[in-house]
């Protein structure tokens, strides 16, 4: 070898060692690269999943009827004799776009309800290209869901995730019909859960990607990298109309819920304690110890937590076990309960604990 390196002299020969480590490196780099099925392969792929998933999301395709406002002008009979203006043509339709998710063998598909709201026909499109007329079942604008019903058979429903274990940095997939293009799919990580705050909608507790979202993939499916449902993509922070990397997803826990409750009593039933609360504060924390959660502020006198014994200037540490350190969080855990779920409420008042049983009741409808 080194005679070699001798009579090609020092420029060529490191030429040729940095090209031999380079290939070497490479071919390190191929061998550990892993496959979705286990396999060894030299390039990543998410196909596996989107193969799972793919079956299970709708392109739907919406058609309103809009009438023009009253115009004193152009809807004066006098008017309308030189231009022979007929009363129908105040009237034009619209179409939109939008996308579904299969969640049930028997027809029942998830989407927004900003994606079917005053709709006259429903048209959903298949992944095998079938396609059908879908009738609402029922509607949340409180989180922007629908629930649609489709009377097909062989319909795949699409695998669920739990949204709590999903992570910050975890890759998630984002399968919808973006502009009308049809089923596509887009890639990116969860950049945050439990987005709340918005003022998008009433209950809250979004799952950000910056997986692309564009107009037509709400209602579509945010799935794992295994392909199950994380999360019904429902809006975008944009000042352009487009992907800006800010995406917002309703967790599939929150989102089956709604349906479930929309298929059963035809509409949505949330838990209530009837209680007002505001985190602990340092100046509370420094009168009553190092307290972490929420002080009560109002109890209402007909609700589940004052008959349970809880009273304004308590400390509500945790319910069930779980902290209530994160307020928001904590009532969003309520919301999902049932009506008459029973909770354990660990409670701090004039510094000593206290256990208090409630029973959930059911949120009035005003609230």
């Amino acid at each position: 070898m080194s005679q070699i390196i001798k009579s090609l002299g020092w420029p060529v020969a490191a030429g040729l060692l940095a090209a031999l480590l380079i290939l070497q490196q490479r071919h390190y780099q191929t061998v550990s690269e892993p496959r979705m099925d286990g396999a060894e392969s030299s390039t990543m792929s998410w196909s596996t999943a989107v193969r799972a998933a793919s079956p299970s999301v709708v392109n739907i395709y919406t058609t309103r009827l809009v009438r023009r406002p009253y115009h004193p002008l152009l809807d004066d009979p006098m008017f309308q004799r030189f231009f022979s203006r007929s009363p129908r043509q105040r009237e034009r339709i619209q179409r939109s776009l939008g996308s579904g998710v299969i969640m049930s063998a028997d027809g029942y598909v998830l989407t927004n309800n900003h994606v079917i709201n005053g709709a006259a026909e429903i048209l959903v499109l298949l992944a095998d290209g079938r396609e059908a007329l879908a009738s609402v079942i029922g509607t949340d604008p409180d989180t922007d869901l629908a629930v649609l019903k489709l009377n097909l058979a062989g319909l795949t429903p699409i695998p669920i995730a739990d949204p709590a274990t999903a992570d910050v940095g975890d890759v998630v997939l984002a399968i919808g019909n973006p502009y009308g293009f049809g089923q596509s799919v887009s890639q990116g990580i969860i950049s945050a859960t439990g987005r709340y705050g918005l003022q998008l909608n009433t209950y809250e507790n979004y799952i950000q990607t910056d997986a692309a979202i564009n107009p037509g993939n709400s209602g579509g499916a945010l799935v794992d990298s295994a392909g199950n449902l994380l999360g019904i993509n429902t809006a975008i922070y944009s000042q352009s109309g487009g992907s800006q990397g800010i995406g917002l997803a309703i967790p599939s826990d929150y989102a089956g819920k709604v349906l479930r409750d929309i298929v059963q009593f035809g509409e949505v039933v949330r838990g209530w304690l009837g209680v007002e609360a505001q985190p602990v504060t340092a100046s509370i924390r420094s009168e009553r110890g190092e307290l972490n959660g929420l002080v009560i502020s109002d109890v209402d006198r007909d609700g589940p937590a004052w008959e349970a014994g809880l009273r304004p200037g308590d400390v509500l540490t945790s319910i069930d076990g779980v902290a209530t350190d994160g307020g928001h969080r904590a009532m969003y855990r309520v919301s999902m309960m049932s009506p008459g779920d029973q909770i354990r409420m660990e409670v701090y008042r004039n510094n000593q604990r206290l256990d208090l049983d409630a029973v959930i009741g059911r949120r009035p409808q005003d609230d």
